[in-house]
């Protein structure tokens, strides 16, 4: 009785404070996330291998951030810590096999109690319904790429079509149909793409089809500065890619054993329309009968594998951006740009054939980088650019700092609204955290450690093991220095740093790192 009449009179105070941080009306918030998208792989952010036009539309009308970073490179965590604004010891999603707990504060169960209408669509990945939202629609578990499944309050259901095409429908019919248009809302687009197993949609199969993509300068990068935590991982596109379900070559004998996530591929193309088979087997038929009469081996079999692997890729994301678009579009035809922030992320960036990688996890650059832009019409700045070192955990009070709602205590982050209004606060911060736990997929080590704008520093605990990398000088971090002498003091002040952050972050069981 109590909690409940807190929650009326809670309700009851927001909605009289109808004032945002830039002393404007409360605005509505679209919040777009993808699953794996390196911010390689978005031309606003430099990207040497594909085009990304509404992205970079939706980068030319707000402001992106140059060095947006995840605290931990997995799906599962980095999703709740754009949630709740805590890092992944304190939310308790520390690898994903963890349960989220959707009871604690999250900024979607914030905005719905200050009075926002509140929607999700796409994928949710927390092993548990979805909390703080008036409709949810979300993938079970990763969801399918062809004729998608749905988990609703309801039960579930099955739509045929393409999932990013349809996660989009579903949000653009609420957006259009269903919201409630006298209150402000918050919409999350959460699409599966372009995760593995990298399906491209039957409108993209033929794109970059006579395009040879750039290799990456490590493509056969052979790690023999750094610690075994690089040569034991298994996300290699040489070794550890099965030859059907993730480079799409089926078995030339039908009766073939099949192995691993071999086995599920043949399923994934049942799920198909026979329109969409024909066309699916249209594209990749001629191209696998191609590269079996070619016989390759080695380094030639190595680029081959890229290639098919980074044009799945890149068409899966074509396709995502071609959505975002949809979504802009409908954005400005019902009016709402003006009062509107739109949020476009991953959940962490990827290996896109850096260090001859596939996969995230590991604190290098290419997975521990995301794309994070924001578009406010009148209120953020357009079209600038930001340097600071930014992170997922800032999300969750900078959503509520834009709607004029409090943050908890609890949250770890920092408004970036300073930083959208083009301030340069002084007292930013000039160090990140990062740590991974899980251990046995891909065989990646568990490890923490800082990042400044120069320097990292990593620590894997189990093989008592250290890297440094000095960014400036080696930005493909090649060059582990942290045997080295002329570095060694620098080495001692990043350890320092650690065990601050550390300490900061209240991260359990502190070590010392400093003698």
């Amino acid at each position: 009785m109590i909690r409940s009449l807190y929650n009326i009179l809670l309700f009851v105070f927001v909605s009289c404070c109808t004032r945002d941080a830039f002393g404007g009306e409360q605005p509505n918030i679209v919040f777009v996330m993808t699953d794996d998208h390196a911010s390689a792989a978005v031309s606003a952010y430099h990207s040497k291998i594909n085009q990304t036009p509404r992205l970079d539309q939706l980068a030319e009308q707000g402001t992106l951030f140059e060095n947006a970073f995840c605290t931990n490179g997995i799906c599962a965590p980095s999703r709740a810590v754009f949630l709740t604004g805590t890092h992944s010891h304190i939310n308790g999603v520390e690898d994903n096999g963890d349960v989220f707990d959707g009871s604690q504060a999250t900024f979607p169960s914030l905005l719905q109690q200050a009075g926002y209408q509140t929607a999700l669509f796409g994928k949710w990945h927390l092993k548990t319904d979805p909390t703080g939202f008036d409709h949810w629609e979300v993938l079970p578990g990763q969801g399918h790429y062809y004729s998608p499944e749905f988990v609703t309050k309801e039960g579930k259901h099955v739509v045929r079509g393409y999932c990013t095409d349809v996660t989009t429908d579903k949000a653009l019919n609420w957006l259009t149909e269903q919201r409630d248009q006298s209150r402000p809302f918050l919409l999350m687009v959460q699409h599966k793409a372009p995760h593995r197993s990298w399906m491209p949609g039957t409108d993209h199969l033929m794109l970059y089809e006579d395009v040879q993509i750039p290799e990456p300068e490590t493509l056969f990068d052979d790690y023999s500065t750094r610690s075994d935590a690089a040569r034991n991982q298994e996300m290699s596109i040489a070794n550890d890619m099965w030859m059907s379900y993730d480079l799409k070559v089926p078995p030339t004998d039908p009766e073939a054993s099949l192995d691993g996530p071999d086995r599920w591929a043949n399923g994934l193309l049942e799920r198909m329309t026979p329109k969409e088979r024909v066309q699916w087997e249209a594209a990749f038929n001629p191209r696998n009968d191609e590269f079996i009469k070619k016989n390759l081996h080695g380094k030639d079999l190595v680029r081959w594998k890229y290639q098919r692997y980074i044009k799945n890729y890149l068409r899966c994301i074509a396709s995502v951006d071609d959505n975002v678009g949809r979504l802009l579009d409908s954005i400005d035809a019902a009016g709402l740009s003006d009062n509107t922030v739109v949020v476009y992320v991953s959940d962490q960036g990827f290996y896109l054939g850096e260090h001859g990688w596939y996969d995230k996890r590991f604190m290098y650059e290419p997975s521990l980088r995301l794309p994070m832009i924001i578009r406010w019409p009148g209120q953020a700045v357009a079209g600038q650019r930001r340097q600071e070192l930014v992170q997922n955990l800032d999300m969750a009070q900078t959503l509520l700092d834009a709607a004029g709602v409090a943050s908890p205590s609890r949250m770890q982050g920092r408004s970036l609204t300073p930083l959208l209004r083009g301030e340069a606060p002084e007292d930013w911060r000039s160090s990140i955290y990062y740590e991974y736990s899980e251990k046995g997929i891909h065989n990646v080590e568990p490890h923490y450690g800082v990042r400044t704008d120069q320097y990292k520093l990593i620590y894997f605990p189990e093989l008592d093991a250290w890297e440094l990398y000095d960014l400036h000088k080696d930005p493909n971090e090649v060059h582990n220095r942290a045997n080295d002498e002329a570095y060694a003091a620098i080495q001692k002040n990043l350890r320092e740093e650690l065990q601050r952050l550390r300490v900061h972050y209240q991260v359990p069981a502190v070590k010392t790192l400093v003698e």
